[in-house]
């Protein structure tokens, strides 16, 4: 008899080997069409996988630590954890994140939402499915002693930004404080570094926290002390009620039409938030992440990047990845307002169920209340 029950037993273990295979994903619901309000689908997971479903990433800039989060999602497995096998391509100066995708060469995209916005109203039909940054790292700084402490002390001045889309917050913020751009300041165009600045050729230039704001407290002045938060005045565009929305994951609404499609979107970004939460409780680790990869700028730099980059998502309104629909409002209509698009964005430029699934699979703080950064000692050239 238990010999009998043996055998019994060993076939049932057979068949569960060979029937078993791949745990089949949670089926997802069909996109929603433009303007309809979708559903939440059921939260899922993959248990176990025999084949990785292919994603890949097309990030807007080269590798740093402001795309930590999807190089630590890597690194510690998460994509794996999700049967998903993640290529990331990093960007730079001649890729477009949206042609990219919208040319299926890549999944996923990440990319300002305004730069969306002007690719949907051409006709691409691309999607923001998760909006990671909350606040906009976008600054205008200047020196103390040129007196500029509010937008309103810009009239008059020389002022920097880069064009080619990123002017658009100071503009609003000067059409906001009654200043003429074309008869009340002085517009210059600036490079891609903090030279007007340093130099003062410029009353005021822009900066990414997390990128240019660094690079001045890494430059030693003329006696070699190195500059420090306390010379210089900061226009937060987030205080000032004129930021826009920044770093978002969007795909195109064709990719998103195929069940398989939107349970794996799901899955990404599931995985994706995973390593940003990872990143906010672990940004040493992550900042090791991102030097794996050969960035051009050195560990203090990225160390700061990845601080400042934690504060763009930490503390979260709703959980990460959530679109606030009021910031969304306000960076479509300063768009529009400086013609970036022509008319209001149609309903369907943004989606939150795929976000939402994703969060209902993780387990841990998604807002991410206790976020501390880590101790970072400003050294020349950031190293």
């Amino acid at each position: 008899m238990r010999k009998h029950l043996w055998i019994v037993s060993a076939l049932l273990v057979v068949a569960a080997l060979i029937f078993g295979g791949c745990a089949a994903p949670a089926a997802a619901p069909a996109a929603p069409a433009a303007g309809e309000q979708a559903t939440e689908p059921a939260a899922g997971s993959v248990a176990d996988c025999a084949t990785k479903d292919p994603v890949t990433l097309q990030l807007k800039w080269v590798a740093q630590a402001q795309f930590a989060g999807y190089y630590a999602a890597q690194g510690e497995g998460f994509y794996d954890d999700e049967c998903l096998d993640i290529t990331i391509n990093p960007g730079g100066p001649d890729i477009v994140p949206e042609q990219v995708v919208a040319g299926g060469q890549a999944d996923f995209g990440i990319n300002f939402v305004p730069s969306l916005l002007s690719a949907r109203e051409q006709g691409t039909n691309l999607v923001n499915i998760a909006q990671v940054f909350e606040r906009s790292a976008m600054r205008e700084i200047s020196w103390k002693d040129t007196g500029i402490a509010g937008p309103a002390d810009l009239k008059g001045k020389k002022v920097a930004v880069w064009f080619g889309g990123n002017e658009f917050e100071l503009l609003a913020t000067l059409a906001k404080n009654g200043i003429d751009k074309d008869k009340d300041v002085q517009l210059i165009q600036q490079p891609f570094d903090m030279n007007l600045l340093l130099e003062r050729q410029v009353d005021a230039a822009a900066a990414m926290t997390y990128n240019e704001l660094a690079q001045v407290l890494e430059t030693p002045d003329k006696d070699g002390n190195l500059y420090t938060l306390d010379q210089l005045n900061i226009i937060d565009f987030n205080q000032e009620g004129t930021a826009m929305l920044q770093d978002g994951v969007f795909t195109t609404e064709e990719w998103l039409k195929e069940t398989k499609n939107q349970d794996i979107a799901a899955r990404f970004l599931r995985a994706s938030f995973k390593g940003w939460m990872f990143c906010r409780d672990n940004p040493d680790k992550c900042v090791d992440y991102v030097l794996e990869q050969g960035p051009a700028l050195p560990k203090g730099h990225q160390t700061w990047m990845m601080n400042e980059v934690n504060n763009l998502i930490w503390p979260s309104s709703a959980g990460i990845g959530q679109m606030d629909p009021a910031i969304f409002d306000q960076t479509a209509s300063i768009a529009q307002q400086f013609g970036i698009i022509k008319n209001p964005p149609a309903a369907g430029s943004f989606v939150t169920e795929y976000a939402k699934q994703a969060l209902a699979g993780i387990e841990g703080d998604t807002m991410g209340k206790a976020f501390k950064p880590v101790e970072v000692t400003i050294t020349a050239g950031g190293q």
